[in-house]
């Protein structure tokens, strides 16, 4: 099993969803952001720090050499990766990027309409546009803040 699966399985069996994995170039930091979507008000530090024991435990069995490894919430900028993320947020403001351009641009910054057929829709500045899944490199949330 590899590092991701492994780590993607102890997560989901503590109940919470494993959004995405960082590690460090020589692999000496591993970090983790979590989420807790059924819970309100999301992921807390007791979530945090149990995955993040269970997780030292599970690693040390599985002779996984690291120097620190962090667990954290995704916060209000949350990545965007798995077809699911998407549509969870259908609606939201976000920021991508794309491998390669499209139009001779690779940066967009919309409200995300759908997501369909491996497509996902945006509304921009200037319209819709379609853009490939397999072809975004990053997408995040946009945080929205109320101003009062």
């Amino acid at each position: 099993m590899n590092l991701h699966d492994l780590i993607e399985k102890t997560v989901a069996g503590l109940g919470c969803d494993l959004v995405d994995i960082e590690q460090s170039p020589r692999g000496r930091v591993l970090r983790l952001f979590i989420d807790k979507p059924d819970k309100a008000g999301g992921v807390d530090v007791e979530d945090c720090a149990q995955v993040s024991n269970q997780l030292t435990r599970v690693l040390a069995v599985e002779n996984v050499d690291y120097d620190r490894l962090e667990v954290s919430s995704p916060g209000l900028d949350r990545v965007l990766k798995k077809v699911v993320d998407f549509e969870k947020f259908v609606g939201s403001s976000i920021n991508l990027r794309l491998r390669l351009p499209m139009n001779g641009r690779r940066n967009f910054n919309g409200v995300l309409q759908r997501v369909q057929d491996g497509k996902i829709c945006l509304t921009i500045d200037t319209g819709e546009v379609e853009l490939e899944l397999v072809n975004v490199d990053k997408a995040r949330l946009v945080p929205q803040f109320d101003r009062k």
